[in-house]
């Protein structure tokens, strides 16, 4: 019998949103053969203090491939102006054809409680693209999935209305050097916005080993595993290899998708078979 290979579809709001929040598994995926699509929402517009417009856009846009290209998956940016997102219509349409056009068996994106707009949006449109993509009559010049993907929440910090859950906990270990690599290729975001908005310990620098230096240390910062996620690690990589475990990814199911029961994890993500 033919080996099964998911199709992973990761809907982030900006470019460098899937790269920091699934990069990691993304390379596992790659690796193992599944396809994989990294999408931004957004066109990334706004992400800058000294560029901005179609300038920018055309930046973050080859940062974004370049990164793709690190994983050997694909990439989009699609043309929604960034920190103008709405859940819309339109918006819907738009990223109903991205769903239906890709067919995917696992989706992942932010989740609905954020601080950010565009990341509470491109939520709510996902959330709202869960049941009609299945209906042949909304949109009917697309044909409609015959089955319901899984949907999984990207991991994030924000404890109200509800903290994240970590449904899946990934080892990202194995490949760790690959995602820091894949964010590094955002130079207009690691070495320069987010230095000059003065977040998460980032500065402003051209030499390469400095800045590789610099995203070791933000994502050791990220993916550092709690004991709550090594007790989910135990569970499918054994006791003595979660206890050994620096780097996690993690994703909480979201009840809209198609279960994400243990069949379904062992189905679709990079994690081995129970107590491997």
């Amino acid at each position: 019998m033919k080996s099964f290979s998911p199709r992973i579809l990761a809907l982030g709001a900006h470019p460098d949103d899937c790269e920091i929040l699934a990069g990691g598994s993304a390379l596992l995926w790659a690796r193992k053969g599944a396809v994989v699509k990294f999408v931004s929402v957004t066109n990334g517009e706004c992400g800058h203090h000294a560029m901005s417009g179609s300038e920018l856009v055309a930046r973050r846009r080859a940062e974004a491939k370049a990164a793709a290209e690190v994983a050997g998956i694909e990439s989009l940016v699609m043309d929604h102006p960034d920190g103008k997102l709405v859940p819309g219509l339109a918006e819907r349409e738009s990223l109903m054809r991205v769903i239906r056009g890709f067919r995917p068996d696992l989706i992942l994106t932010h989740r609905p409680n954020d601080y950010h707009p565009d990341h509470r949006y491109t939520s709510q449109l996902v959330q709202d693209c869960a049941y009609v993509v299945g209906v042949p009559n909304v949109w009917p010049e697309l044909p409609p999935l015959r089955e319901a993907p899984v949907i999984a929440y990207f991991r994030d910090n924000f404890q109200k209305p509800t903290p994240f859950q970590a449904d899946v906990v990934v080892d990202i270990g194995p490949v760790i050097s690959e995602k820091i690599r894949m964010l590094a290729c955002h130079e207009s975001q690691f070495f320069e916005w987010l230095p000059w908005n003065g977040r998460h310990d980032l500065k402003a620098t051209d030499d390469p080993e400095e800045r590789l230096s610099l995203m070791e240390k933000f994502v050791r910062h990220r993916n550092a595993p709690t004991a709550e996620h090594r007790s989910r690690l135990a569970t499918w990589y054994g006791a003595d290899h979660a206890a050994g475990v620096e780097f996690v990814e993690c994703f909480e199911a979201c009840e809209y998708g198609a279960p994400l029961d243990e069949a379904a994890i062992r189905r679709l993500f990079a994690v081995p078979a129970s107590g491997a």
